[in-house]
């Protein structure tokens, strides 16, 4: 398991538009379609590295938090399935119903949306104003398997209050760590 850093999107970057197959509900889905209303959260997450498993349950509830203040999750799986089986579309449907995740989980076959959103490791995190610029990148909060600090997602729910405030987000948005996207 190599870690691997965020390549950190410019601040300001348009959200690339895709649509992808929805694991759950086995229907294509565009950003278009299933962005919010006041921000959208978008992660690049899987089925099997220790670093998405260690913040499951922190995402599901971060989402279940604030999708009723408007803001959309997304979550997109680029993984090569046929070399990892564990990032199969139908074992990312299992992880969704097994965390009770309340948004869109999207398999990104062809990898394409990894690379337009310069994802480079799972999980990784990007939150996008009402518009769909980018205003912030990065981790989830300071925890990672073994070093005990609290898992609370406090850098996106952050990122997430200034965007509904309509304030800048002035704190320093550190590099999510985890695996590297598993390319083809």
């Amino acid at each position: 398991m190599a870690l691997t850093p965020s390549n950190m999107l410019p601040l300001g970057t348009k959200a690339p538009d895709f649509e992808l197959l929805n694991v759950i509900t086995n229907t294509n889905q565009s950003l278009e379609s299933i962005k919010g209303v006041q921000a959208t959260v978008i992660m690049f997450i899987c089925n099997h590295c220790p670093f998405v498993k260690h913040v499951n349950t922190e995402i599901s509830k971060l989402a279940k938090d604030y999708i009723s203040k408007g803001v959309g999750f997304i979550a997109i799986s680029s993984n090569d399935a046929d070399n990892y089986p564990e990032d199969h579309p139908q074992k990312l449907k299992e992880q969704a119903i097994n965390n009770d995740f309340k948004f869109p989980y999207l398999y990104d076959q062809t990898q394409q949306a990894a690379k337009d959103y310069l994802a480079a490791c799972t999980p990784d995190f990007f939150v996008f104003d009402s518009d769909l610029k980018l205003i912030y990148r990065g981790q989830l909060d300071d925890s990672r398997p073994g070093n005990d600090k609290c898992l609370n997602g406090e850098d996106i729910r952050h990122a997430l209050d200034c965007a509904m405030e309509g304030t800048e987000n002035a704190r320093v948005q550190k590099p999510s760590i985890g695996c590297n996207i598993k390319w083809k």
